[in-house]
């Protein structure tokens, strides 16, 4: 299943998400996988699209970044999954 997920970074501890990632990379458990990620042009935000089957991996990785990030998940399905369901549901 697919993930948007929402990062917010606390205010002005930007520098200090992406040293740990430096550091430690993504921290990701076996089994969540990284799918790619964008940030907000302002350094507050950053958007990841993640893969798992288990939504308690998504749970072990949000517990480590403790009060640097906080998270918000999203379930989603890519477009072309969905205009098929919408023609289908059409017909």
């Amino acid at each position: 299943m697919l993930f948007m997920v929402v990062e917010r970074f606390a205010h002005g501890r930007t520098s200090e998400v992406y040293q740990l990632v430096r550091e430690r990379g993504r921290m990701l458990p076996d089994g969540l996988v990284y799918v790619d990620s964008w940030v907000s042009a302002d350094l507050r935000t950053c958007f990841q699209l993640m893969e798992c089957d288990d939504p308690l991996l998504l749970q072990e990785w949000v517990a480590q970044w403790g009060d640097l990030v906080s998270f918000e998940i999203i379930p989603v399905v890519p477009s072309k999954q969905t205009a098929g369901l919408m023609k289908r549901l059409a017909e």
